[in-house]
């Protein structure tokens, strides 16, 4: 099999996807580029567009349906095994390398680690949303916003969609208009929570008594908002990522539910074996209106022995996670608690290193990490035996992984928080954080609301 590119010029990705968002299976990798600030990694360089995957593999409960144009098959066999399969038949006939190359796209619920741990079913799944969601696409649309050029990349047997992009592209360029596509975001008046703030309490006391008994040492709680909506998830994705660049943005536009992700937090990459987990764990409210106290608080976050310990725990997670699936002696701890800003928040980030053993595939190391350590707590089977017991809905999508795996076998995920899952005219998001022994109840609760604070934004109409 032969890979295909071709260059254009320079386009804007979210005016180049007005053109498909309304496409099921359209997806949108954003990497939260703005003008001011340079790219530290490929994330944060390229932009990924994709349409009309050749396959789609979609997992609810213990089946998997594979489907393709014709024909539509389920199976009980792992859904990652599945996938393995689906990208073992995609070949290329020479090493043609590219940061970002056709193959399978999509999103890894949290509750898909159901297929992989023994979890007690108690909280409610409301939302029943797919556990796996991945189309394999032969086609792809990259765009590098340091060379500032368009490149189509295509496996030789998929011309239609290669033609249709060309399409698209030509349209884009001649076009003068200098305003995106139209349509009215999603709008609510009001929200709903799937807690109290005297609920969070007893939850986090319950929590509190683990961490004193010696069950865990940290455990991830959160809260859930809904809200019922009308309008645009594409327009509300615009004003998202126009308020808010983040480095793992996405859009995806499933036929079941629109996923809208503006996350900050990488999870897992492996680039030629090489393995980056990047946990986050730690968290302070931005202050734009007065540039000494943002500052300040940045200062307080990184000097705060507590959000330190609390990182620490989830690198040395991260530490035992990667070491089951890598080379002997190559786990390494290159960056601790360094300090990232957001459009909203502060938070420290830790970045671990490893390299892949040579006979396990990507998809083996994003089984053995999944889900992320900086979500669940620790011991992660125990926190998320906690987890399903306090917190009353499923999380879904959110805090699973949102991602690639291309046709070369590099994996990138994202870990799928700040997101917004819209289905079937209710939109629902999530914020919480990490609970350790010694965490206060009104700062946790604070710092739930300050991240749950964008997709407030994002969605309420006042």
């Amino acid at each position: 099999m032969n890979l295909k590119v071709s260059t254009f010029p320079y386009l804007d990705s979210a005016r180049l996807f007005d053109r498909v968002a309304d496409q099921h299976w359209a997806l949108y990798f954003d990497s939260g580029h703005t003008a001011e600030r340079q790219p530290r990694a490929l994330s944060e360089r390229y932009d990924v567009l994709a349409i009309k995957p050749a396959k789609r593999l979609i997992t609810k409960g213990a089946s998997t349906q594979v489907c393709d144009f014709e024909d539509v098959h389920t199976s009980d066999l792992d859904p990652l095994e599945l996938l393995k399969a689906e990208l073992a038949e995609l070949r290329l006939a020479e090493t043609q390398k590219h940061p970002y190359l056709p193959g399978a796209y999509g999103y890894f619920s949290y509750d898909l680690s159901r297929r992989f741990e023994a979890m007690p079913m108690i909280a409610e799944d409301d939302e029943a949303l797919p556990e796996m969601a991945v189309g394999v696409y032969l086609t792809i649309v990259v765009i590098d916003h340091q060379e500032r050029a368009t490149s189509v990349l295509s496996v030789d047997h998929d011309p239609s969609v290669c033609d249709e992009w060309q399409v698209l592209i030509d349209k884009e360029l001649s076009t003068k208009a200098t305003t995106h596509a139209g349509g009215r975001r999603l709008l609510a008046d009001s929200l709903s929570e799937n807690q109290s703030r005297a609920e969070y309490q007893c939850k986090f006391d319950q929590i509190r008594r683990y961490t004193i008994e010696g069950d865990c040492y940290q455990v991830n709680l959160t809260k859930r908002f809904a809200c019922e909506v009308s309008g645009s998830a594409w327009a509300t994705y615009r004003n998202l990522r126009e308020a808010s660049p983040a480095p793992f943005g996405a859009f995806m536009h499933f036929p079941f539910a629109e996923v809208l992700s503006n996350s900050p937090e990488s999870f897992i990459r492996c680039r030629d074996r090489e393995i980056t987990t990047s946990p986050i764990k730690g968290t302070r409210p931005r202050d734009h209106d007065d540039v000494a106290r943002d500052k300040e608080i940045a200062q307080q976050l990184a000097d705060s022995e507590k959000d330190r310990a609390e990182n620490l725990m989830i690198v040395d997670l991260m530490r035992n996670d990667l070491g089951r699936c890598s080379e002997l002696g190559s786990v390494q701890v290159p960056k601790l608690f360094e300090l990232h800003s957001f459009a909203n928040v502060h938070h420290l980030i830790s970045t671990v290193t490893a390299r892949l053993r040579a006979e396990l595939h990507a998809l083996d190391l994003l089984r053995s990490c999944f889900p992320g350590g900086s979500i669940t707590g620790a011991p992660k089977i125990r926190a998320m035996e906690i987890i399903e017991e306090l917190e009353p809905h499923r999380r879904g999508l959110y805090c699973g992984a949102i991602g690639y795996v291309g046709i070369d076998g590099d994996l990138e995920t994202s870990i799928a928080i700040r997101t917004i899952v819209v289905k079937e005219g209710v939109a629902r998001f999530s914020a919480g954080g990490g609970l350790v022994i010694d965490s206060n109840s009104d700062e946790e609760y604070q710092e739930l609301l300050d991240k749950a604070s964008m997709m407030k934004g994002a969605l309420l109409s006042g």
